[in-house]
């Protein structure tokens, strides 16, 4: 479980970055607003975070792709409707800037993620 956390915190950062940079140094100053330039970047960062949790963090599971990416994407779903969701509430009613609002976003959500990715999305069958 370790270096499943371990993985989990590399990949994920790695996706963390890749949304944040999307966010905040390239659709936002071209001018799409944060809430959409969001969706966006969760898309694009989604292909980092399944490739890099099936290859690495979740490999050994031996979980087939026909049936861990739909669940994963599943389980990035739901986080993401939870990132939205908490990004307006902070965006709406806190003065924090978009780029810490986010980034406290995607930490938040990140534990949920993991949870959810382990027992469920690259979840094996359980032997007999």
């Amino acid at each position: 479980m370790k270096r499943e956390l371990l993985l989990f915190g590399c990949v994920g950062i790695s996706a963390l970055l890749m949304h944040f940079v999307i966010v905040s140094l390239w659709l936002v100053p071209a001018g799409l607003p944060p809430l959409a330039a969001n969706v966006a970047a969760f898309l694009l960062a989604f292909q980092v975070s399944y490739w890099g949790h099936r290859c690495l963090t979740f490999q050994a599971h031996h979980v087939p792709h026909r049936q861990a990416l739909p669940r994963f994407f599943g389980v990035a779903s739901l986080s993401f409707a939870l990132n939205e969701a908490l990004y307006f509430v902070l965006l709406r009613f806190t003065p924090l800037d978009y780029r810490s609002a986010l980034l406290l976003v995607l930490l938040l959500v990140a534990l949920f993620t993991f949870l959810l990715s382990k027992w469920w999305a690259f979840a094996g069958k359980r032997p007999a």
